[in-house]
């Protein structure tokens, strides 16, 4: 971790990419914490993308169509989502300036959001950093039961289709090691993030 950023100061897009690239990403102590820091963990979560293990009690939800998956209709809300309080979390780590900055990266193209929606009511989802091959999982959350899962199938099914190579996590949890969440080295996941870097795969056909 370094030095955190002045009071109020806000993230430039250009930095948060180079961020990314050099295996480095923003966190806050709370959401009122005007403050930033960056983090570069020792251990790196990612979901090999060929590996991706789909639970059978999600693959019957999917099946049901219970929720419709969008990309991109809601960015905003699903960064507030995320960012929302929860029984198993108080706080959360997305205050104003990263709010700012990754809304400012999805205007740019490098943020996208997996969405699910039911009844017209935005129920879960997920978003995160795309770039070069790569997709920076950010946050996800959760309104209805699995819904937010069902994003991260739909997530791992688009990277695919579009030539991605690697879907960081940052870190692992017991929700992400279902699915086949690893942890990596870090000087293993820069070698694996740096060939991910070259080329490009686009998060739209």
């Amino acid at each position: 971790m370094s030095r955190p950023f002045a009071p109020g100061y806000r993230i430039p897009p250009e930095l948060l990419l180079k961020a990314y690239a050099s295996g480095v990403f923003p966190m806050a102590e709370n959401a009122n914490d005007p403050e930033v820091f960056w983090v570069r963990p020792e251990t790196r979560g990612i979901i090999p993308l060929d590996t991706f293990h789909v639970p059978k009690s999600l693959r019957k939800t999917m099946r049901q169509h219970l929720f419709d998956i969008l990309i991109d209709t809601d960015f905003a809300g699903v960064i507030d989502g995320c960012a929302e309080a929860r029984v198993e979390r108080e706080t959360t780590w997305i205050n104003g300036p990263i709010r700012e900055a990754y809304i400012r990266l999805f205007e740019l193209g490098h943020c996208h959001s997996v969405e699910a929606w039911r009844d017209g009511r935005l129920v879960g989802g997920l978003y995160g950093v795309s770039l070069g091959r790569v997709f920076f999982g950010e946050s996800m959350f959760s309104r209805e039961t699995d819904s937010s899962k069902a994003c991260l199938v739909r997530l791992v099914e688009r990277l695919n289709e579009r030539g991605f190579a690697l879907l960081d996590t940052q870190f692992t949890t017991d929700h992400l090691k279902r699915f086949g969440a690893i942890d990596v080295p870090r000087a293993k996941y820069e070698k694996i993030l740096e060939e991910a870097l070259q080329g490009e795969a686009s998060f739209y056909p």
